[in-house]
């Protein structure tokens, strides 16, 4: 009896997390639940240590939360959204801002993309006016906006095709990268400038010398498709390469299996844009096939290819 007793804490904790557990499934079947799985509430209201850097400083004004990417794309029924934790890439990614409906993809001239019909939403963010920003620079703008919102700007450091160093912390002390045939040196040129201009020029410029083969090196390889999390990044480096990062992932609560959506800039550059799965009418998770290849339209990718900051 005493041994009884001992156990009906872990018997009572073991029956809610069944009752939960059922719950879940039950919503996720259903399609009525988007927030299954444990969303973190988004992080718009975040500042930085220092109080100096709002969730997505390349808006003017604070988005609306319901324009979110989570909010905008429910799970397929029978699944739900694997919990990230607070504050990390993969939430910020999962709260990304979207523009309204399914959204044009425009060229960074302004002109319209004359293929409208591979995408599902349009990410809420400049491209900038130049042919800089294709698809290997909007996953490293993503990732260092990310970056400099947390103020971590030590880490803000990515590799040219030179295989040469391009730290933000430099760039911000005043250092310009001056090429000088296959030579990458770093001077001092400018005062000291921490603001969000200068840093969008420091992109600019790592977009300059950086692509899908500077990319792949600066990431690590993925184990398994098995291991898929949110921000993980498949790139097939080369000239031309081709890289789309997974932008949201959501699993199936009987067998496992993962969904995951992908966001892609492309050539020339354009709006960065989250993709229509082909074939997918209106669906736009994608799962790994069985054959291996993950096909998104316009690229390929194998298990190999898959890559994490």
């Amino acid at each position: 009896m005493a041994d009884a007793l001992k156990n009906m804490p872990v018997l009572a904790l073991a029956l809610v997390a069944a009752f939960m557990w059922v719950q879940r499934l039950r919503e996720a079947e259903s399609g009525e639940s988007p927030e299954s799985g444990g969303v973190v509430s988004p992080s718009y209201g975040w500042l930085g240590p220092e109080g100096a850097y709002p969730g997505y400083p390349w808006l003017d004004q604070e988005p609306d939360p319901a324009a979110s990417l989570h909010r905008r794309f429910s799970p397929p029924a029978g699944f739900a959204r694997k919990p990230v934790p607070a504050g990390s890439f993969g939430e910020w990614l999962r709260c990304l801002p979207l523009r309204p409906g399914r959204g044009v993809v425009r060229l960074f001239d302004g002109s319209e993309k004359s293929d409208q019909g591979s995408h599902a939403a349009v990410i809420d963010i400049e491209t900038g006016d130049s042919d800089l920003q294709q698809c290997a620079d909007s996953i490293l703008r993503l990732r260092a906006e990310y970056l400099w919102f947390l103020g971590r700007s030590e880490a803000i450091r990515f590799r040219f095709t030179s295989g040469d160093l391009a730290p933000y912390e430099d760039w911000r002390l005043g250092f310009r990268p001056v090429v000088t045939g296959a030579a990458v040196s770093w001077l001092r040129q400018e005062p000291r400038d921490d603001s969000y201009a200068s840093f969008r020029l420091y992109l600019d410029r790592l977009f300059t010398y950086a692509g899908t083969l500077s990319l792949e090196r600066d990431l690590s390889a993925v184990g398994s498709i098995d291991d898929l999390e949110v921000g993980d990044v498949w790139v097939r480096g080369g000239s031309p390469g081709h890289a789309v990062l997974v932008v949201d992932m959501v699993e199936h609560l009987r067998t496992g299996e993962k969904a995951f959506l992908l966001a892609q800039g492309y050539m020339p550059a354009q709006d960065i844009h989250v993709l229509a799965r082909p074939g997918g009418d209106g669906d736009p998770w994608f799962r790994f096939p069985d054959d291996g290849v993950l096909a998104t339209g316009s690229w390929s990718f194998e298990a190999r290819h898959l890559r994490r900051f």
